[in-house]
């Protein structure tokens, strides 16, 4: 399998598992349940789901409010993306298995 397709298929899990886990953490919230942890919630996005965790605070409507939240998802997302120009634009060759 090619290793782009294995980096791409990780992101789109991470991503799915962030937009779930506010989905989750959002209903829970709702029914007065025990809740996530917000380093939890954090996770996802720090693995590499940032996108599926910022749609997913939006979409449920849920940590909107909290400025580590409105603002650290945000700067997850750019640092990422400086990692992965970086990582293009540098030297290493991408092999395929």
């Amino acid at each position: 399998m090619n290793v782009i397709l294995l980096i791409v298929i990780y992101f789109l899990v991470m991503n799915l598992i962030g937009f779930l886990m506010m989905g989750s953490d959002k209903r829970k919230a709702r029914k007065h349940l025990w809740r996530t942890p917000e380093v939890m919630l954090f996770m996802p996005a720090l693995l590499g789901g940032c996108i599926g965790s910022i749609i997913g605070m939006h979409f449920f409507h849920h940590k909107t409010r909290h400025w580590y939240f409105r603002y650290g998802l945000p700067l997850i997302l750019i640092v990422q993306i400086i990692i992965i120009v970086a990582l293009l634009q540098s030297p290493i060759e991408f092999i395929t298995l």
